[in-house]
């Protein structure tokens, strides 16, 4: 019987997967999106163009493989629709080859508005939310009282949607939050149309055919590990199960249906939002990395706080979801400096761990290791043995810190620009 395979992000988001999922997609026969909402930005470039995906699965551009949003989704009819606009721009017809799952749950421009509110009461506090309507979406979803894709299709929509709505705008109203959606749920409405127009099915139903037949599956992620709601920065995360075993609720899987899982990282760390970051770099060099590796969100513009390779957290994130080999993303990006760091341990009440704190946000000093930079512009490599001695190194000291192989290396935006080591 055929397995589903997982592929994440090991660090704060925004670490490539993409891009990886873009390449890995012609060897699959389904990529199947397992949870987030639109505030994951899924930047893929080839043949010149740089595309962003915020809820379609990265695997939309390959011709034979089918697309599906899972049930552990938040799904915006807006930006679908956005999407989708731009896809048959890019002469990409969705209509064969993207599937969403009745028990995906919808976000109203309320929930967006409700967002907003929560994060301007919370002042200095703010968690630095996308203000996508994520969390209050979640939340609805957790008090059993949200709106799934599949309801759009029943004779009561209408009323459920309206006892919704009625309930965001009490809690606006309590919390003094102003709020005009008349124009905002008409184009809300038209974007609805278009989503009933889509093929909408028993996801979990139809992945279990698919994988008795012998089909096979990759489930992409969004966010990172250290965003996860369980085990992430708390409470500096997201609403959803961003590790491997979101998989199995965010899509209807069983746990034994789950073969190889796949861990996206960078070559350094970044973050967005709030939240303590032991390795940022606050002068010279983490501007640097910042210019170079063009570290601005792909959902909101925001600038990405950027430091060196936590060895201590990845070693966390692959432990969480048992992965199985890596990929190390921007490479190319630490071309040009003099040394690269790697945070091995963190000290604590003048104590060194190995271990992620339970609190996360508690200040750890990083305790460093230093390699020297390489000089070499990578952007143009194509073989591993081409890989600067000094890279190789840095390389092997990952693997052999995390006892996991490193399957591949990125050294450019574009699908093309991916070293696989074998």
């Amino acid at each position: 019987m055929s397995k589903v395979d997982v592929l994440l992000g090991l660090q704060w988001g925004d670490e490539g997967k993409g891009k990886i999922v873009d390449v890995l997609a012609r060897d699959y026969d389904i990529v199947a999106r397992f949870q987030g909402g639109p505030n994951a930005g899924h930047t893929l470039v080839f043949d010149d163009k740089k595309y962003v995906l915020h809820s379609i699965p990265s695997g939309i551009f390959q011709d034979e493989t089918i697309n599906l949003i899972g049930n552990g989704v938040v799904l915006d009819p807006l930006v679908l629709q956005e999407e989708v606009a731009m896809l048959k721009l890019a002469q990409v017809d969705v209509s064969n080859k993207l599937l969403i799952s009745k028990k995906t749950h919808l976000i109203l421009p309320t929930h967006k508005l409700l967002d907003a509110a929560h994060e301007k009461r919370k002042g200095k506090a703010a968690i630095g939310s996308t203000l996508r309507g994520i969390g209050p979406t979640y939340t609805d979803k957790m008090a059993r009282s949200g709106i799934r894709v599949g309801d759009i299709l029943l004779p009561d929509f209408e009323d459920k949607l309206q006892k919704l709505i009625k309930k965001h705008i009490e809690l606006l109203d309590w919390m003094g939050f102003p709020h005009d959606i008349e124009a905002s749920m008409e184009h809300w409405y038209g974007a609805i149309e278009l989503l009933r127009s889509l093929q909408i099915v028993d996801s979990e139903y139809y992945l279990r055919e698919q994988l008795d037949a012998g089909k096979r599956i990759l489930a992409e992620g969004a966010q990172g590990t250290l965003l996860d709601i369980e085990f992430g920065s708390y409470p500096y995360v997201t609403s959803s199960t961003t590790i491997a075993s979101g998989a199995c609720t965010g899509l209807g899987i069983a746990p034994s249906d789950i073969g190889s899982v796949f861990g996206v990282f960078k070559a350094y760390c970044t973050r967005v939002g709030g939240g303590l970051f032991p390795t940022e770099l606050d002068g010279d060099i983490g501007e640097a990395i910042q210019r170079q590796g063009n570290e601005f969100g792909a959902t909101t513009g925001r600038e990405r706080r950027c430091g060196w390779l936590d060895i201590v957290a990845l070693k966390y994130a692959c432990m969480l979801s048992g992965v199985t080999e890596l990929y190390m993303m921007k490479g190319d990006v630490l071309s040009g400096f003099e040394e690269v760091k790697v945070c091995e341990q963190y000290i604590r009440d003048g104590q060194k761990q190995d271990t992620v704190p339970f609190d996360m946000n508690e200040f750890t000093e990083p305790v460093y290791k230093a390699f020297p930079g390489w000089k070499d512009d990578i952007t143009k490599i194509e073989k591993w043995k081409d890989i600067p001695e000094q890279m190789r190194d840095y390389i092997a000291y990952i693997e052999d810190k995390i006892s996991l192989p490193i399957s591949a290396v990125s050294v450019g935006p574009d699908r093309n620009q991916t070293i696989n080591k074998s």
